[in-house]
Parts: structure tokens; C-alpha cells; sequence
């Protein structure tokens, strides 16, 4: 077994660390921005796993585990801050609900938007605006898209780098660690070599591997 099996497979572990949160731990230590960011991430994964030749059915299942795993997180904290925080969490709920319907939209008319702006700049024979609309694996395409918004883990990693232990995900930063490992390796012995997305993981196994030094010095070695 190869990293080409491996790498696809440690992404179950983020599935796999919702659910084991959502059975054996309490809402409080739900992060809602991550899990936020994940349904967002895993979506755009199972639709990158649906486009690739060949169609990666192992890729595409485990995305879409965490798509159901990350929602029912969500479902979790909603229920928790309105119960927890019934003067501020009605608010902070109806919050992150205009930031979702705000992406949305904005997701929507880029879609829209897309295909027009496609075809306007390879009609222009402009040399490399021309090649940048018709590169396979340029921004009109998910090839380009779901790789890149890992970034957005790693950016919520940094926001939460002063999180309080006791909030702190102990299986879910151990996953995101791991397929940032597995996956900086495999980008590594893919053909071409992909810097890009070795960049990509190192800064989300850097990250999340701070929040989980953090987490096991707290719990274990304190």
C-alpha cells in the first residue's frame, strides 16, 4: 500500500473524528468555524473526486462523511450556545448564518459569473490570460479550487492558536496533522511534483500539529 492509498485514506480520519466527537464528547469543545470550514472543504472535494480521471470513489466517500459529520457538529454547537448562552447565543447563531448565506451568495455569482468570464478572456488571445482561462487546472476549474481552500484550515488553525486547551479537539487536531503529513508526502510522488499543495499541508500540519503539542502537554505531560 502507497501513499497514493494512504493519503485519500487519512482524510477519513476527519470524518471519523467528528463522529467520535459527537458520541463520546461534549458540544463545548466543538470549534463551529472549523467545522464550518470543513463542510465547505470536504464539499468542494467530493466534487474535485467526482471530476478527476479516474473518478476517485474513495475520495469522494470519505468527503462526504465529513460534509455529514462536520454538519451534525454544527447542529451540536447550535443547540449547546443557545442553551449555554441563551442572552448571546441566539445572536452569535443568527451570526454565522448570515456569514454561511453571505458565502453562498457570493458562491453563486462567481459560479454565475464563471463561464462568461471563461470565454471573454480565451477570446481575447491575450497570451497568458488566454492560457490561465484555458489551463485545466486553472481558477474557472475544481482542480484548481479544492486544493487551495485547505488554506482556509490553516488560517482557522491560526486563528485559534490561543484556544484554551480544554476546547481543543484532541482527535480532530490529530487528524488534521495527519493528512497534512500524508499529503505533504504525496505531493511529493505524484507526477509532476505539486509544491504547491507540499506548501498547502506543511502549513496545516504545522498548525494543527501545534494545537495538538498543546492539547497533549495539557492532558498528558502536565
Amino acid at each position: 500500500m502507497t501513499t497514493h492509498f494512504w493519503g485519500p485514506m487519512a482524510n477519513w480520519g476527519l470524518a471519523l473524528s467528528g463522529i467520535y466527537d459527537a458520541s463520546m464528547k461534549g458540544p463545548e469543545i466543538i470549534n463551529e468555524r472549523m467545522s464550518a470550514t470543513q463542510v465547505l472543504y470536504s464539499g468542494l472535494f467530493v466534487r474535485f473526486a467526482w471530476k478527476v480521471q479516474p473518478r476517485n470513489y474513495l475520495l469522494a466517500s470519505c468527503h462526504t462523511a465529513n460534509v455529514c459529520a462536520q454538519t451534525n457538529q454544527l447542529r451540536r454547537w447550535v443547540e449547546h450556545i443557545q442553551i449555554s448562552e441563551p442572552e448571546t447565543g441566539p445572536q452569535k447563531v443568527k451570526d454565522i448564518g448570515m456569514i454561511a448565506a453571505g458565502v453562498g451568495v457570493v458562491g453563486a455569482g462567481v459560479i454565475a459569473a464563471s463561464g462568461p468570464l471563461q470565454k471573454a478572456m480565451m477570446s481575447s488571445k491575450a497570451g497568458l490570460i488566454s492560457g490561465i482561462a484555458m489551463a485545466p487546472a486553472g481558477p474557472f476549474h475544481i482542480h484548481f479550487w479544492a486544493p487551495n481552500f485547505k488554506w482556509a484550515l490553516s488560517i482557522n488553525n491560526l486563528l485559534d492558536i490561543q484556544r484554551p486547551v480544554d476546547k481543543i479537539s484532541l482527535s480532530m487536531t490529530s487528524a488534521l496533522t495527519l493528512t497534512g503529513v500524508l499529503f505533504m508526502r504525496w505531493s511529493f510522488v505524484i507526477t509532476p511534483v505539486n509544491y504547491s499543495l507540499f506548501a498547502v499541508n506543511a502549513a496545516l500540519a504545522s498548525s494543527s500539529g501545534f494545537l495538538l503539542a498543546r492539547k497533549v502537554k495539557a492532558d498528558y505531560l502536565s
